[in-house]
């Protein structure tokens, strides 16, 4: 059998126990060191990522609201077309927009009286 477990020395014991104690005390500082590091790299990389996604995000919405400016200048382009077109339409032909505005409106009264 070996010496190391029939050592019956309560110094040499004690000092076996205290060098196990300290070796694992350094073994748990090690493993904090390197779990600081990780949690370090793990948070630089996070932080990169969100940068990306904020920055593509941000690219996004620019280019989105380039294409509502453009919708909006559009719809508001046809809208004041149509005003036109409509007022053209009263001024040559009053007694039928007249007309027109009288049966819309009776016909509306109708579904709402019901």
């Amino acid at each position: 059998m070996s010496d190391e477990f029939t050592d019956t020395n309560p110094d040499s014991a004690s000092s076996k126990f205290t060098a196990g104690k300290e070796h694992a005390r350094q073994a748990a500082g090690e493993l904090r060191a390197a779990a600081t590091e990780k949690l370090g790299e793990l948070r630089e990389t996070a932080t990169h990522r969100t940068q990306e996604l904020r920055s593509a995000a941000e690219a996004r919405v620019s280019e989105l609201r380039g294409k509502a400016g453009t919708a909006w200048v559009e719809a508001r382009t046809r809208a004041d077309g149509l005003r036109e077109d409509g007022e053209a339409y009263v001024r040559e032909r009053p007694l039928q927009a007249v007309l027109a505005a009288f049966g819309v409106g009776l016909f509306i009264g109708l579904l709402i009286r019901r």
